[in-house]
Order: C-alpha cells, then sequence, then structure tokens
C-alpha cells in the first residue's frame, strides 16, 4: 500500500471513530462529516521522520483515540438512556450496572459475549491505528509529500477556530476535543459538589423526630410508598401511550370506587431519567435534592435522619422490599430499615423474566403474605421497589385473577420462555414503544388489583414512578415529572394531598408547575403529624 493509500485509510478510520458517536445520536451520518483532529493526526505523522519515539507517539496516540472513542460512545448511551451527557467523574461506577443489565437482557453468555467482543474490537481499532500512524512517518526527503502534509495541517488547524465561530450545522467537528472539554468541566463542577451540598443539607430540616404528634394524622395505618418503574407522565401524555395505559388508570378508579376507595393523583420532577432510580428514591426519604451520585454518596456517608427515621419515630416498623436488588445492599442498612428483603431474602419459585427478578403481580402478593401479614401489631412502613416495567419490557404477563394462587410463584414458571428475547425486539424500536406502553399498563393493572383487594382502612397506598423512560421512549424533549397515585381508604387522608395540588381522580392536573422529589418528605411529616376527621380535613 503507498504512503498515500495509507494516509487515506488512516484519516478515514480516525475521522469514523471519532464521529460514529455523534452520528449514532443523531441518528443519520452527519450533519458533521470531518473530525478535525483526524486531518491534524495523519497530517503530524506524515511530516514526522522514521524514529523510535515517532513510533512510541503512534501507539500512545493510537491508544488515547480508541480511549476517546469509547468515552464518546459512553457518552452517547448516556444521553440516549439517561437524557444527560456522561459525567465520567460519577458514572465509572455504572460499568457495572451496565454489564448486569447486558446479562439480564441477553444471558449470561450473551452478555458476556457481545462485551467481549467490544473489548476486542477497541483492542483491534487501537492497534490498527497505531500501526498506520507509525507506517505515515518516514521519506523525509520527499518534498510532494511534505508539502501536501503542510497543507493538509495548515488547512485544519485554520479550520479549528473557524469551527468555534461557525452554527452547530458545520460540516467539520472537533468530537475528542469537545469531550475533554465537557469532562473537564464536569470534573471542576464535581469537585465544588461537596460544598454545595453540605450548605443544602446544613439547611434543610433533617430531624423530625421531635414534631408533636409525629404522623399522628396517618391513625396508624400501614403506609405503602411504592415506586413503579419507568413510569413517568410520557405514559399518560404522550399519544403513543396514553391509549394504552390511560384506559388501564380509568379501570382502576372504577375498581377502587366500587371497593369504597378514594384517589388523588399528582406530579413531582424526579432527578434522572431512563435510570438511577435510587436518586429519585433518596430524595424521596431524605428530602434533599440527589441528582448525581456524588450527592447520594455524600449522603450515605452523612449522619442525617430520612423519612424511615420520621416513621420509626412515630413508632412503625419499616420494610424495604426491593426485588431488583441482587448483591449487597449496604445503602438499606443506612436508611434505617428494620427489615429488608432484597432478592435473596425473597422466596420465589417462578422464573426470572429477563432483567426482571419476578414479576410486579408477586411482589405485591409477598407484600401482602409475608410482610404485611406477621401479626405484628405496630403499623408498616414499606418501600417498594416494582420492576415489571423495567427494560427490555419483555415479556408482558398478565395479572392473574386469583391472588390467593399466587403462593411462592410457582405459577408464573408458565411464562419462563413466553416473549420475544430481547435482542430481537429491540431490532425495531418502535415495537419496543409498543412493549413499553404495555409493561406499564401491567404494571397498573397488578398496582389496581392489590390496592382494589388489599388496600383497606388500615392503609393507604402511595405509588409514583421513580423517572421517565429513556429518551428512545420519550423523545428528547419530555419533561421528567413522574405520576404520584394515592390511594386511601377515607377521603380525609386525601386531603393534604388536595391542598398541595393533587386533583381527585387518577389522572394529574397537567400544565403546571411540579414539585421536585425532594419536597415530599418535609411536607409529608408535617401534614400528617395532626389529627383530623372526614369533617375536618
Amino acid at each position: 500500500m503507498t504512503r498515500e493509500l495509507r494516509a487515506m485509510a488512516t484519516l478515514l478510520l480516525v475521522n469514523s471513530l471519532l464521529l460514529a458517536p455523534v452520528w449514532i445520536l443523531g441518528g443519520r451520518v452527519g450533519p458533521q462529516f470531518l473530525a478535525l483532529e483526524a486531518a491534524v493526526l495523519t497530517a503530524t505523522f506524515l511530516l514526522m521522520p522514521a524514529a523510535r519515539w515517532s513510533r512510541f507517539c503512534a501507539w500512545v496516540v493510537g491508544t488515547l483515540l480508541v480511549v476517546i472513542a469509547i468515552l464518546q460512545f459512553g457518552d452517547t448511551a448516556a444521553r440516549l438512556s439517561l437524557a444527560r451527557p456522561l459525567n465520567l467523574y460519577l458514572d465509572i461506577q455504572l460499568v457495572s450496572a451496565v454489564a448486569n443489565l447486558l446479562r439480564g437482557m441477553l444471558g449470561s453468555v450473551g452478555g458476556s459475549l457481545v462485551m467481549l467482543i467490544g473489548i476486542l474490537a477497541f483492542v483491534g481499532a487501537a492497534v490498527l491505528i497505531a500501526l498506520l500512524l507509525d507506517s505515515l512517518s518516514g521519506e523525509p526527503g520527499n518534498r510532494r509529500h511534505r508539502i501536501a502534509a503542510s497543507a493538509l495541517l495548515a488547512a485544519a488547524l485554520v479550520a479549528v477556530p473557524v469551527r468555534w465561530l461557525h452554527p452547530a450545522g458545520v460540516v467539520m467537528g472537533l468530537p475528542a476535543v469537545r469531550l475533554v472539554r465537557e469532562q473537564s468541566i464536569h470534573m471542576a463542577h464535581m469537585l465544588q459538589e461537596n460544598g454545595r451540598f453540605s450548605k443544602e443539607m446544613a439547611a434543610a430540616p433533617a430531624d423530625y423526630s421531635g414534631t408533636p404528634g409525629i404522623l399522628a394524622g396517618l391513625g396508624g395505618r400501614d403506609i405503602i410508598l411504592a415506586f413503579v418503574e419507568s413510569y413517568g407522565m410520557a405514559a399518560l401524555e404522550d399519544p403513543r401511550y396514553a391509549p394504552v395505559v390511560r384506559p388501564r388508570l380509568e379501570a382502576m378508579s372504577s375498581a377502587l370506587e366500587d371497593q369504597g376507595l378514594h384517589v388523588a393523583t399528582g406530579m413531582l420532577i424526579a432527578p434522572s431519567q431512563g435510570g438511577m432510580s435510587w436518586l429519585g428514591h433518596g430524595s424521596v426519604l431524605s428530602g434533599l435534592w440527589l441528582d448525581n451520585q456524588l450527592r447520594y454518596d455524600l449522603l450515605l456517608a452523612s449522619d442525617r435522619e430520612t423519612l424511615v427515621d420520621d416513621f420509626e419515630a412515630a413508632g412503625y416498623r419499616t420494610t424495604a422490599l426491593m426485588p431488583a436488588i441482587t448483591m449487597a445492599w449496604p445503602e438499606g442498612v443506612r436508611f434505617g430499615y428494620e427489615q429488608i428483603f432484597a432478592r435473596k431474602d425473597i422466596d420465589y419459585a417462578g422464573p426470572p423474566l429477563n432483567w426482571v427478578t419476578m414479576p410486579d403481580q408477586f411482589t405485591w402478593s409477598f407484600l401482602e403474605e409475608t410482610i404485611r401479614g406477621t401479626g405484628d401489631d405496630r403499623p408498616l412502613f414499606v418501600e417498594l421497589g416494582l420492576i415489571s416495567s423495567h427494560a427490555p419490557w419483555t415479556p408482558i404477563l398478565p395479572v392473574l385473577e386469583d391472588w390467593q394462587g399466587i403462593g411462592d410463584g410457582a405459577v408464573f414458571q408458565q411464562w419462563a420462555d413466553a416473549g420475544e428475547a430481547p435482542e430481537v425486539l429491540w431490532r425495531d424500536v418502535e415495537r419496543v414503544r409498543e412493549a413499553y406502553a404495555m409493561s406499564v399498563a401491567y404494571a397498573v393493572d397488578a398496582m389496581a388489583g392489590y390496592a382494589a383487594r388489599f388496600v383497606d382502612d388500615g392503609a393507604m397506598l402511595i405509588a409514583l414512578g421513580d423517572h421517565q423512560p429513556a429518551p428512545l421512549i420519550t423523545g428528547d424533549d419530555a419533561s421528567r415529572a413522574v405520576p404520584v397515585h394515592v390511594i386511601a381508604p377515607t377521603r380525609a387522608l386525601l386531603g393534604p394531598f388536595i391542598q398541595w395540588g393533587f386533583t381527585p381522580g387518577v389522572f394529574p392536573e397537567t400544565g403546571k408547575e411540579a414539585l421536585r422529589m425532594d419536597a415530599f418528605r418535609s411536607w409529608f411529616v408535617q401534614a400528617f403529624s395532626r389529627s383530623f376527621d372526614d369533617e375536618n380535613p
């Protein structure tokens, strides 16, 4: 291969590697077609003499380029799945979560194979780029090559400031420079986050244990705080999903009314989208805005009390039911739960359903039979993490009419191989969106079935979404609002929620600004730390 062809191959490979994440994010090739870094590197190595140091530079640059490309693909994945850019300072620990998700979707062998192929592909790219760059140096006496290389380098360097001044639609890009610049900004911001968050913790009330009549307004009822996975306002408002989900909510309303139950619905703003559910859970429990991992970690490292402590101070037993937790969960201990049911603590004889360890209906049944049915005289506060509406949204199960026959979940064994494999479903984005709507509909049906049967005068259910689904489902401009349904045996219990801006019924009032999840704890404790009745809510 001639030097000219090697130079063209190098330029094409580096250019494609740097711009591929940009094209994936935009859904098409363009509008950027030339990464100026590729032109600068190609021209620079064409001007280098053949020497040991130039070979060393080739291998260093090849490795750095691939590392930058990996980070760019990570940035694209974060934007598509979490609706935000990559923050390397915080997101490095999500690698294990991605690996677990791949294994859950593709199986242990399939997920591991995909990761291995990815690693080999990037290693191969690094080696190939290093060899190509090294092959460009040399022939210092070839005047024609040096003139061409110098002209290419000069043109690329002149284009750099022009690129910064040009509108976003320009065909030239600086993807590597942009990534390094953004990550530097994120790093500087995160280094200041500790001080900001410490000030917020100091300013926000933390200890409500001395509140007179703390939570007395609940009348000693069991309080079920249920987070429904990926249940955002898009499920109620987006015309692609509302025709599926809204009728299920209307059916829930009728079923609850038949049982003499009352419901009100509002909205809260979640701190994340597409994933990182624990930020929403932590924001509700702590009364602090946890919109990144560092804030969550700082909360865990503090001695700040949470809603769990508030219920304990009111004489409640406190429990967490988290079927998605498959590894050690010291966070649950830190939050102060008296009892924790993670996957290993739940006696489930049914099949795992891809990423989902057990269907929502079993989780609800386990709550009633094992947690509420203990005979403990103390009222119960339970935080419940529901997961059937978690991606990959296959298979979609029916809600069984015979709740008494659910038992240990062996009845769900008949759906062990039901539905399409995730790798088949996810080839078609429109069918993925259909599956999302159906999974949320199932989650609503399961919740409605439980509430109609088991929410009585001794309980109140607060069910809310943990976050909106990924931008693939919502689009890029969706808010982070999630529905919050409150189901209670008396209208009086709904009074404080109505005063807070909730609307009677199963649909929230849209078009008005919603509060953030961190507002919930302070409001809830203060609103229910008094007694009231139907006549004087």
